[in-house]
């Protein structure tokens, strides 16, 4: 199942199939820096930390254009830029691709193996606040699930696209809470598309848990970065970043 109506069937899958991500290679995780700027819209640069001098001769050689979605002046957090640089100096994603969510910002901000920015927009996250997942929620329909958990849950999680019930094939983020990342669903009481294009964060909380993005940024960015699986941080809500990701809360520690 998918936490929430998927843009092409209008509903959910409650039952899912095993989850499978081709990859040549287990997924570890680790992170690199982001920063916005200019024409008042978003470029965000990595800042390549302890990569060898050979991955930073490949990543120059290729550069690849960032699609840009957030809305004009918005910031990307410093937690959030650290992050992603620990994410590729770490090496924690194995060079799979990977996604940084911050939850509170209402963004997704998605990067290539090589660590490069390849978008950042805008997305719908679940209407409840928290980083919980409630026992057995895989097995609900959406009606059934409770508001308080309609959450999505915080963490590093590794997924891919795999077979749904109902939904045909989906990007599952994690399989175990029933939580993919799909185009956003036309729930018209909802005005899910009108959520995403606004400029504050405050309104996007809407869904059933699951992750949702404007069509084209899914169909430009998502799914071709994601095609053979990768690494999703969900930064928390309620819970600590030492709690989240110890492993990256251990590293700001010997910084300091």
């Amino acid at each position: 199942m998918s936490r929430d109506p998927v843009a092409f069937a209008g509903h959910r899958s409650l039952n899912f199939y095993p989850v499978f991500v081709p990859r040549n290679r287990p997924i570890r995780t680790r992170i690199h820096p982001a920063t916005r700027a200019a024409y008042g819209a978003l470029v965000l640069v990595l800042a390549i930390a302890s990569f060898s001098v050979a991955s930073a001769k490949d990543a120059a050689a290729q550069p690849v254009a960032a699609v840009d979605q957030l809305p004009p002046g918005q910031d990307v957090s410093g937690t959030v830029i650290e992050l992603a640089g620990w994410v590729v100096a770490a090496k924690d994603s194995q060079g799979y691709p990977f996604a940084i969510i911050d939850k509170a910002a209402a963004q997704i901000l998605v990067f290539g193996g090589d660590g490069r920015l390849r978008g950042a927009a805008p997305g719908l996250f679940g209407s409840a606040t928290g980083d919980h997942t409630a026992p057995g929620i895989a097995g609900l329909a959406l009606r059934e699930i409770p508001g308080r958990d309609r959450t999505t849950p915080a963490g590093r999680f590794v997924g891919g696209f795999g077979p749904s019930i109902d939904a045909g094939r989906v990007l599952w983020v994690d399989y175990e809470s029933a939580v993919s990342i799909h185009p956003t669903a036309n729930v018209p009481a909802e005005k899910r598309a009108e959520r995403l294009a606004s400029p504050s964060p405050d309104d996007n909380r809407v869904t059933h848990g699951c992750i949702n993005v404007a069509p084209d940024f899914y169909e430009q960015v998502i799914r071709p970065t994601f095609k053979r699986g990768g690494v999703f941080y969900i930064l928390p809500d309620a819970a600590s970043i030492k709690e989240t990701f110890p492993e990256f809360a251990q590293s700001r520690r010997k910084k300091r």
